[in-house]
C-alpha cells in the first residue's frame, strides 16, 4: 500500500464512524455488488436481466461516486 492508499483508508475509516450517510452508502454499495455477483454465474442474459444489471452498474457506481466525493470534501475541509 503507499501513502494515498493508507491515506484514503483512514479516511473512509474515520467516516465510518463518523458519518451516517457514508455508512449507508458503503452498505449500499456492498449489498448492489453482491446483486452483480448474481449475474456473473450466467452464461447468457435475458434482456431484462440485462437492463436489471446495467442499473444496478449504475447505482453502484453513483454510490461510489458519492463516497468519493464526501472523502475529497472530508480532505479539503469542507465536509
Amino acid at each position: 500500500m503507499n501513502v494515498m492508499e493508507v491515506s484514503e483508508e483512514a479516511l473512509r475509516a474515520k467516516l465510518r464512524t463518523e458519518s451516517a450517510e457514508f455508512q449507508q452508502l458503503e452498505q449500499e454499495h456492498r449489498k448492489i455488488d453482491k446483486e452483480l455477483m448474481n449475474f456473473e454465474i450466467h452464461v447468457y442474459l435475458s434482456p431484462e436481466e440485462e437492463i436489471e444489471r446495467r442499473r444496478l452498474q449504475k447505482l453502484k457506481l453513483a454510490a461510489k461516486d458519492k463516497m468519493m466525493d464526501m472523502i475529497r470534501r472530508f480532505k479539503t475541509g469542507h465536509a
